[in-house]
């Protein structure tokens, strides 16, 4: 799939999008006084909680090479996100304790993609990112995940602590990866279990972090004193799926 297939410009094609409740990632309406369409729109895109940024004509200009955008351009997904629950249900219906990945705010495309692609081949349930400040289900990630988007669930949330609260309520464990945690081997990963990844940058949020139920670290023995995200994604999956199936 192209990039250009996911970008959607003009009234009409922004429209029958969200009618026919096409995953969008982000919407981009010009600022300023609006006529019916585009007051349908941004109603719609509200109602939907998708990402909605009002900029000049400038920028619409910028994004989509052309002066015909007539105010609005939007960015869909690659892939249709699911809701948590229909993660929950799937693992459930395996009759397999949950195990998830939960991605504070990756930017990466490439790190998104490597990520789903180890937790398909790992057994990972689904994958859970947020609306605002992370990358969405791009051609680029796609392309980089070899295939495992067709058969890795994403849900996409508002509020990731929120969610890891419901999680909570619903029994399972939360994992933080942190450089202040416990070494990986020391830490009980089995059962039903969510592993969070943080920003490639920052790692994971202090408000996410203050949700969870334990820190987790990779052991390192090198002078660099962090890994891509995307490799201890992967690292502290395998070690979660050695201690669930090869006891």
């Amino acid at each position: 799939m192209d990039n250009k297939d996911l970008i959607l410009i003009g009234r009409n094609a922004v429209l029958e999008a969200l009618k026919a409740e096409r995953s969008i990632d982000k919407l981009f309406v010009i600022d300023g006084k609006h006529d019916g369409p585009l007051k349908k729109i941004v109603a719609e895109a509200r109602k939907r909680s998708i990402f909605l940024q009002f900029v000049g004509k400038d920028k619409l200009h910028d994004i989509t090479g052309t002066t015909k955008h007539q105010g609005v351009v939007a960015y869909a997904a690659a892939y249709d996100y699911v809701d948590v629950q229909d993660i929950l249900n799937d693992a459930k219906e395996k009759d397999e304790s949950p195990f998830l990945l939960i991605l504070d705010s990756i930017e990466d495309p490439h790190n998104l993609g490597a990520i789903l692609r180890t937790a398909n081949i790992a057994g990972v349930h689904g994958v859970i990112i947020p609306k605002r400040r992370a990358v969405g289900l791009t051609a680029t990630v796609a392309k980089t995940s070899a295939g495992a988007i067709e058969h890795t669930p994403v849900a996409r949330v508002t509020n990731v602590a929120r969610t890891i609260d419901e999680l909570k309520k619903q029994g399972m464990w939360i994992a933080c990866a942190d450089m202040d945690g416990d070494i990986m081997y020391d830490i009980d990963l089995k059962g039903s279990l969510g592993i969070v990844i943080g920003n490639e940058g920052d790692g994971v949020s202090h408000h996410v972090k203050e949700k969870c139920d334990f820190m987790v670290k990779v052991p390192m023995k090198g002078n660099i004193t962090s890994l891509n995200a995307s490799v201890a994604a992967g690292i502290l999956t395998y070690e979660a799926l050695r201690q669930r199936d090869y006891k």
